[in-house]
């Protein structure tokens, strides 16, 4: 590609790029993708794990040199040959995870941001000049501050403020709102668009939130595949026709249409569940009951203070609030990864301490975060892992002898039941995909009958398909007469799926709502410890 001299212009950029082109082996990422991204508008990238959405960023960041195809910037190639030529062009990125030196202050973080420090500083016309820097952007930050004294939505303010401060002509943005409350979303979307329109700035962002692509983009581009399938206006689509173009068969249209329904359609009637062993007789009783809750974090520090919660057996209680509040440490309690200071855990009316023979017995089953790492034995076969919960049992043993092939024949059934692409039921289960692998654990926790269910971010980084997947069956265990405790940082999944949402800070249960009448401002205010 040819690259003229980089002459560092003002104003929004004009990016397109053209049959780009990028292959890891034998493997196309990006399929001669075509995209043009309008100057002075906020431009969103949906698409499935594994899409080429971030393939695509990175190729534009310089991150990835393409085999094919050219980046076109402001109606000229450019040659993108690495980050630095991109920030030279006025290319800056904010990625999905923190990228902050965690020892430096807020003054000093940003100043790291330029890649242009020199040994002395004269911190006196520095600060003066990120003071005036700050004046000028919607967000106020202490220059003292360091990150670890900031909260989650200060951090992702932060991180934006790094890439303002160098004044980008386009700004890309991964998944920017995954760790803030939806005041803290919004307020962030809302400043990015004026940006944006003010001329300041083109955005580029990659989001699975359809909310946040019809509420603040200008036009949108699905990758399916490595191929962009489907570009238009915002204004000319909506939820349900993105998602079709996402899944890319016309079969899932009514899937896509249930998924994307008001909050509250999917909640029928909780049907008879013939057979349930123990429900009829506690119809009326706590499935799970958690009281006075203490559990201490990795730091030493109370996590979880005092906290107590109820869950009825057909019943799903989501808890919603930003990470880093408690919700991990809890999670861990309940299903013996971490000790219990103090307090009481009680499933159908009986002491719960989570060991094994109690999920046996009292039918305590979890999805945890991360499964291949809080799940699962990576090295292990599927079959090997999906046998976990019951391989000294019947009938996959028998008189003290493990029946390797009863392992391998349910994983088989299994597999085909649960729509798992692997290779085989012999293979690693660390070679799957996340999505995979997550349905590989449903498998495993959700055979059998079902008293309490303990979700954690069940969906987190996964696909379209895939959440709507993990999403039917968590319904199922509730219709079945199931309880649920679904910990999700996704407030969008809370309203969609639960009966009930309480909001967790600062380890304590702060707020508590049925479904039907949460608000999501006051959700986000509790969430973010305003009220």
């Amino acid at each position: 590609m040819n690259s003229p001299a980089l002459t560092p212009n003002a104003g929004a950029m004009a990016l397109e790029t053209y049959e780009l082109t990028k292959r890891f082996g034998t493997f196309t990422a990006l399929d001669h993708v075509t995209m043009k991204v309008a100057p002075g508008t906020v431009h969103a990238l949906l698409g499935e794990n594994g899409a080429g959405k971030s393939t695509l960023v990175k190729c534009v960041a310089g991150f990835h040199r393409p085999e094919e195809g050219a980046v076109m910037i402001d109606g000229r190639e450019h040659d993108v040959a690495n980050p630095v030529v991109a920030r030279m062009l006025g290319i800056g990125m904010v990625y999905q995870h923190f990228t902050l030196a965690p020892g430096m202050t807020v003054a000093e973080n940003l100043l790291l941001a330029g890649g242009k420090t020199p040994a002395l500083i004269d911190w006196k016309a520095k600060r003066a000049e990120l003071e005036q820097f700050l004046s000028s952007t919607p967000f106020r930050l202490d220059l003292d501050a360091r990150p670890s004294e900031l909260a989650a939505g200060e951090k992702q303010k932060l991180e934006l403020l790094k890439q303002l401060y160098l004044r980008p002509r386009l700004l890309i943005l991964d998944e920017p709102t995954s760790v803030l409350t939806p005041q803290e979303a919004d307020e962030v979307l809302g400043h990015v668009r004026e940006f944006a329109r003010s001329g300041q700035c083109t955005v580029l962002i990659i989001t699975h939130k359809f909310r946040e692509v019809m509420a603040y983009a200008d036009d949108v581009t699905v990758l399916r595949r490595g191929k962009a399938v489907h570009t238009t206006g915002v204004p000319y689509t909506g939820p349900a026709l993105l998602a079709r173009h996402m899944v890319g068969e016309a079969a899932e249209d009514a899937i896509a249409e249930e998924h994307l329904s008001q909050v509250h359609a999917v909640r029928a009637p909780v049907p008879d569940a013939p057979g349930k062993v123990g429900k009829a007789e506690h119809a009326d009783q706590a499935a799970l009951e958690v009281r006075s809750l203490k559990v201490m974090g990795d730091r030493g520090t109370l996590a979880v203070r005092d906290l107590s919660l109820t869950v009825h057996p057909g019943e799903i209680l989501g808890i919603a609030g930003v990470s880093g509040n408690g919700q991990r440490e809890l999670v861990e309690a309940l299903v013996g990864q971490r000790e219990r200071a103090s307090g009481e855990v009680r499933v159908m009316g009986q002491p719960y301490a989570a060991r094994r023979e109690e999920n046996h017995r009292l039918k305590v089953r979890s999805l945890p975060e991360e499964p291949l790492r809080n799940a699962c034995v990576g090295e292990l076969s599927v079959a090997e892992n999906m046998a976990l919960r019951d391989f000294d049992r019947a009938p996959l043993c028998a008189g003290g002898r493990l029946r390797f092939t009863h392992w391998r024949s349910r994983a088989r059934d299994w597999i085909a039941a649960y729509g798992i692409k692997t290779r085989g039921e012999q293979a690693p289960i660390r070679s799957l995909s996340g999505g995979n692998v997550q349905r590989a654990v449903l498998a495993r926790e959700l055979n059998g009958d079902i008293n309490v269910l303990i979700a954690a971010n069940p969906v987190f980084g996964l696909d379209f398909a895939a959440v709507k997947e993990i999403h039917t069956r968590i319904l199922g265990v509730r219709a079945r007469a199931g309880a649920v405790l679904l910990i999700s940082e996704d407030l969008d999944e809370l309203l969609e799926l639960a009966d009930r949402i309480v909001v967790m800070s600062d380890g304590r249960i702060v707020h508590e709502t049925t479904a039907a009448d949460a608000q999501r401002h006051v959700l986000g205010a509790h969430m973010g410890g305003s009220i």
